[in-house]
């Protein structure tokens, strides 16, 4: 019987890590938040009077993590309801809910880095937006870190040890969506709170490096102008 079950969940890992890695390459390859859509979305949703993502600096971090809880609680619901609608099939949802799951997930990631101030224009700033995600799933990618440079193989590295975490996570948590019954309610409350787990370690994650950030302007605006001595006659 024990071998039955863990055979179950190494088929189901497998399967989940597969769906995973797709969802995360299509991320990769088409995922992208318009920056300026977004902070549009921001001065009139959220009522921040800021005209670019540097002025994010200036706004108080309270307002700024009230922001983003509320930007993680909008992906929580939209989650769920994705799982309610592709789990009525039991695990033979699991293929695309997965796929999308980290397509919603990475969205997440990329808004929370523009409401602590991060754009995302440059492939070393694309490359942290994989390093918070990698952060948010408690995937060690120290060892990939010196291949950020090369940004695809970075990626793929990294979706790689994120799939690996997670699929294993996956096959512990969603076996229960095999009886179709109850598939579709289990699989919204479990996406639910994978969203929530994501969002609340990349939440940290860009929530200390805009502290750092702010910090670091605050010492540069203290520091004295040394002038240059006025010349001699």
């Amino acid at each position: 019987m024990k071998m039955a079950d863990d055979s179950h969940k190494n088929w189901l890992r497998r399967r989940a890590e597969r769906a995973l890695l797709q969802g995360l390459d299509r991320a990769y390859r088409t995922t992208r938040v318009d920056p300026q859509h977004f902070l549009m979305e921001l001065r009139m949703a959220h009522g921040l009077a800021v005209q670019s993502y540097d002025g994010m600096f200036t706004v108080p971090v309270e307002r700024l993590d009230d922001v983003a809880q509320s930007t993680i609680r909008g992906a929580m619901k939209f989650a769920a309801l994705e799982a309610a609608g592709f789990d009525l099939g039991g695990l033979a949802g699991l293929i695309p809910d997965m796929g999308i799951l980290a397509f919603i997930t990475m969205r997440t990631i990329q808004r929370l880095s523009l409401i602590y101030g991060f754009e995302f224009n440059t492939d070393e700033e694309r490359a942290e937006l994989w390093i918070a995600a990698a952060t948010a799933a408690g995937a060690d990618i120290s060892r990939e870190l010196l291949e950020r440079r090369v940004l695809r193989v970075f990626v793929q590295r990294v979706s790689a040890r994120i799939a690996a975490r997670i699929g294993a996570e996956v096959a512990e948590k969603f076996a229960a969506r095999a009886v179709p019954i109850a598939s579709s309610a289990i699989g919204a409350v479990l996406n639910w709170y994978f969203v929530r787990a994501w969002g609340k370690r990349a939440l940290a994650h860009f929530r200390q490096k805009h502290l750092a950030e702010r910090a670091r302007r605050a010492q540069m605006q203290s520091v004295p102008i040394l002038l240059p001595p006025a010349p001699t006659a």
